[in-house]
């Protein structure tokens, strides 16, 4: 017996083991279409609705379709159904399960789904849920998966889903235990969850504050003239990007520098360092040279803060735009004052494009921004304080990271324990 099937061994002794289709109906939906004229609107459950929520109900907003009394008729949702991801471009995005709670006669499955409805004799539908949750037992789907940039589950293998089948008394005892256990680890999960939130924000104003305002309460302030700076301490300067920095353009003659990325998120960072897949080019040489502290921005998400300074020597997409800081900035106060979303805000005013989704920020809209310019010794002791306090808030990030994923980590192996049968359930007894 493999590995993933040794759960089977493990069972109580007045537990089965039985393929799924031999205590539920399913069906793969077909159903995807704009509202039309020619059949009956209905709503939608789409793949986000189940990605998204552990259970389905009608206080949701669905997407609007169209569905032949046939396809109503075999795909409505019914309370204690449960539908589950098909397909998808990620391998471990398929086979995640969703609870049906609520009902109507316009509610239909979506395309991208199945939907699973147990045998009310057999199997209790909050139990089901709960096996699809396991990765124990859903790590069959997502190894049946077949594709290449886009994984489906085949009909078949979810009829073969081996699933463990208690009395039907201890199902829905199990499945009611694990509502209330679950429930009292996701508020510990939102609680810090909303914690992380307040400190991405502190992150933010304590560098929005230094950059804009300097690190002297005390000093007195005057109008900048500028919308987006307001008032800024007295002895500072304003100045137009063009007398600060100048355009890069020299091109790589061979490729083989450090390929730097750059990202709303992360700033700009060696590709080598990213942990996603990502296009890669047959030759990247005539791709731009970018040196450390210069400033790099991706020509086409500049509206959404995609810019910052390099750290190592490499080269960026022909598409971007490198610029060299003149003496009067230092790089890493360059770095921290274009992260800060009201910049990105600014930046968008000099970009040229239809759609906002499609703008881009060329060097001559660039070169119209305006900077605050504090002395040098200043930009060196923002740059200080920035690092050390989000240093702090950083350290505290991880942390409480760490802990998200440890109680992530207890829900997933309660889920599998109660479902195979490895917790006693005093309810059940």
């Amino acid at each position: 017996m493999s590995g993933i099937d040794a759960w089977h061994r493990e069972i109580p002794p007045d537990w089965t083991v039985r393929p799924l289709r031999s205590v539920a109906d399913y069906a793969v939906s077909n159903v995807d279409k704009i509202l039309t004229d020619e059949e009956l609107p209905v709503r939608l459950c789409n793949y986000t609705d189940v990605y998204n929520n552990e259970k389905i109900h009608l206080g949701m907003e669905f997407m609007a379709g169209t569905a032949t009394k046939a396809e109503i008729s075999k795909f409505r949702l019914l309370a204690d159904d449960v539908v589950i991801t098909k397909d998808s471009e990620a391998w471990d995005d398929i086979g995640i399960p969703a609870l049906v709670t609520e009902t109507a006669d316009d509610f239909v499955c979506g395309y991208h789904l199945a939907m699973i409805r147990p045998n009310p004799e057999k199997l209790d539908g909050a139990f089901l849920f709960r096996c699809l949750q396991s990765k124990t037992l859903r790590i069959q789907l997502e190894l049946s998966a077949n594709g290449i940039t886009r994984f489906g589950i085949p009909k078949n293998a979810i009829g073969s889903l081996a699933l463990p089948v208690p009395p039907k008394p201890i199902q829905q005892a199990i499945a009611r235990m694990l509502d209330r256990e679950t429930a009292e680890i996701d508020v510990l999960i939102a609680g810090k969850q909303k914690l992380l939130d307040l400190m991405v924000e502190k992150r933010r104003a304590i560098i929005a504050e230094a950059v804009m305002r300097g690190l002297d309460l005390s000093a007195p302030l005057r109008p900048s003239g500028i919308n987006w700076l307001g008032d800024i301490p007295k002895h500072w300067e304003i100045e137009r990007s063009r007398w600060l920095f100048s355009e890069r353009d020299q091109r790589s003659q061979t490729g083989e520098e450090e390929m730097l990325t750059v990202s709303h998120l992360t700033g700009v960072t060696p590709r080598s360092e990213k942990d996603v897949n990502m296009f890669e080019a047959e030759s990247t040489a005539g791709y731009k040279l970018c040196f450390a502290g210069d400033l790099a921005i991706n020509t086409l998400w500049a509206w959404m803060g995609a810019m910052g300074t390099a750290r190592v020597d490499g080269i960026v997409s022909p598409a971007y735009n490198v610029y060299t800081p003149g003496p009067r900035l230092l790089p890493e106060y360059v770095d921290a004052l274009v992260r800060i979303p009201v910049f990105a805000q600014e930046v968008t005013r000099y970009s040229k494009g239809v759609w906002s989704s499609r703008l881009r920020l060329y060097p001559e809209g660039f070169f119209e921004t305006w900077w605050p310019v504090p002395p040098l010794d200043e930009q060196q002791q923002i740059v200080e304080h920035i690092g050390t306090e989000t240093t702090k808030i950083d350290r505290l990030r991880t942390a409480t990271e760490n802990s998200i994923a440890l109680l992530k980590e207890r829900r997933a192996a309660l889920i599998a324990a109660a479902v195979t049968g490895q917790l006693e359930i005093p309810e059940a007894a």
